[in-house]
């Protein structure tokens, strides 16, 4: 027999505030990886601007990572079945050009 609290699917509320609804414009992403951990780092490159500044850094266990690969995997799926393939740039150079030093 099942337990009770196995069969009851568990819910959760998650509290958005005002200022993270605004979001953070990104066009890059920089991501590095350790044993234990994936760090995201996400910025923007603006013509005409020789620096750019980190706006937000996500670290997360290599499990929620792949989690994360296959959720933005599902939605990338659902978004071009329903307005056509997104198109890339066929770059395979993970940083865009003039791009050489992260710090």
């Amino acid at each position: 027999m099942a337990n009770d609290q196995n069969d009851q699917q568990q819910q959760m509320t998650i509290e958005l505030g005002e200022k993270e609804a605004e979001g953070i414009y990104s066009n890059l992403a920089i991501i590095s990886h350790s044993p234990a951990e994936f760090v995201v780092d996400f910025t923007r490159i603006l013509p005409g601007v020789p620096k750019a500044r980190v706006h937000a850094r996500i670290v997360m266990t290599p499990q929620h990572a792949k989690l994360l690969l296959h959720a933005l995997a599902d939605n990338i799926g659902k978004y071009e079945n329903q307005y056509g393939e997104i198109a890339v740039d066929g770059q395979h150079n993970p940083f865009p050009p003039g791009v050489t030093n992260i710090n």
